[in-house]
């Protein structure tokens, strides 16, 4: 089954903030897979550090949820934020579906547990999701998109992109609350480009 590591770069939201901001706007690329992205001005890196405890609280979020302790054996390729409710995520992780098993059902396994994690976690949240197929670069890639409802006009969009690449699973996490910076991100994400 495909590990769980997308739950922890989600679950921190429930429980995270506070970091300070500056500005930055720069070229990433990651020759794993030939991939160019350049990140939207207004975001700037987490360290590794911070990033390691958000997902330490996400991991507790589920197993707390399920009474299972979390696998993860992602590769970070960059964690960048805007605010304390913004961030913009890759990673990838090794799936082998000789292993692992069949992708797609995977991909649709791990995104119940979120919406059961998130769920559980935030019983009075109004929750909507809905999976797609979206064509970044002519590649095609499942994606989850997960809205949760806070009430008072607060709402956190998740939205993640996978994609298998031979054995190794492929990531893009999109999570914001502000909508101009859900869309410089979603506009970086659809800008960018895998040589082949």
């Amino acid at each position: 089954m495909r590990k769980l590591y997308c739950l922890l770069t989600c679950m921190f939201f429930i429980a995270y903030s506070g970091m300070a901001q500056n500005a930055s706007g720069e070229e990433v690329f990651n020759k794993d897979f030939g991939w160019s992205i350049t990140i939207p001005k207004g975001f700037v890196p987490v360290s590794s550090e911070q990033w390691a405890k958000m997902q330490d609280r996400g991991a507790a979020a589920v197993e707390d949820t399920y009474g299972e302790e979390v696998e993860n054996n992602a590769t970070i390729i960059f964690v960048f934020r805007a605010n304390e409710t913004n961030y913009f995520e890759s990673n990838y992780q090794p799936f082998d579906p000789e292993t692992d098993g069949d992708y797609l059902e995977s991909v649709y396994t791990v995104d119940e547990m979120l919406y059961t994690t998130f769920k559980t976690q935030l019983p009075d949240a109004g929750l909507d999701s809905v999976h797609l197929v979206e064509s970044i670069d002519g590649l095609e890639f499942q994606v989850f998109k997960l809205t949760i409802d806070y009430g008072g006009n607060v709402k956190l969009n998740l939205l993640m992109f996978s994609r298998l690449f031979g054995k190794k699973e492929f990531t893009v996490n999109i999570m914001y609350v502000d909508e101009a910076k859900g869309k410089q991100m979603l506009d970086s994400w659809r800008k960018s480009k895998f040589a082949r």
